[in-house]
């Protein structure tokens, strides 16, 4: 496990909800948990909008105080320099839906590249309009790392329908996060699911790992 884990991804791939799910579970193994939020501009899903589970769970949260309005600022808060001074933390963090969200990473990637500890997941979700396809989901990928300063080290394939998701639907994707993998040379990590589905899709598809949704709301596990 690195020290910080950034998921990074186009809105709507669902890394903001992967990335609550794995502060909530180091935090469980008692490991002391910092997440932070950059997605910053046009938010699909805040990280806020888990604030009070993240909470219940000892995870300390940073997001912008621009969070939940309407109003675009990329502006950090000087607490977000947590994330590279206080290296007591297991630092999460939610890198912005696009290059112009990923912006702001800028900003941390100095210090979280002479650091080293690092790894940064892209986090793909096929079934979102401009990432129907690996290519497609490449050029977003590499305007992430443009724009941040930093390169992705893995992939998630995290392609969904949210709760009219089916075992068919992620199996279909399977073939385009194995060419997404190989255009960018990153390996594929994990293939996650609803945990339901996580049953039926485990012995069918490599390294598939069980999630639950959050929409705005109570925690729901489908």
């Amino acid at each position: 496990m690195k020290r910080i884990t950034l998921f990074a991804g186009h809105y709507g791939s669902g890394k903001t909800n992967l990335a609550v799910n794995y502060a909530l579970t180091t935090a469980s193994m008692g490991i002391k948990t910092l997440i932070a939020d950059l997605d910053i501009v046009n938010p699909y899903f805040r990280t806020r909008d888990s604030e009070k589970e993240l909470e219940r769970a000892g995870v300390r949260i940073i997001v912008s105080p621009y969070a939940n309005s309407n109003v675009d600022v990329p502006a950090l808060p000087d607490e977000m320099y947590a994330v590279t001074d206080d290296k007591s933390y297991h630092c999460v963090i939610d890198v912005g839906g696009d290059d112009r969200g990923a912006l702001a990473l800028g900003r941390l990637s100095p210090a979280i590249k002479a650091e080293g500890d690092f790894e940064m997941l892209f986090v793909a979700n096929f079934y979102r309009p401009l990432t129907q396809s690996a290519k497609a989901a490449l050029a977003v990928m590499r305007e992430i790392e443009n724009a941040s300063g930093i390169s992705c080290t893995g992939i998630i394939n995290n392609s969904n329908l949210g709760a009219l998701t089916t075992p068919g639907d992620i199996a279909d994707t399977h073939a385009r996060a194995m060419e997404l993998a190989s255009l960018s040379g990153l390996p594929l990590l994990a293939t996650c699911a609803r945990e339901d589905l996580y049953l039926q899709t485990k012995d069918i598809i490599e390294n598939v790992v069980p999630i639950r949704l959050h929409f705005r709301g109570d925690w729901a596990i489908f």
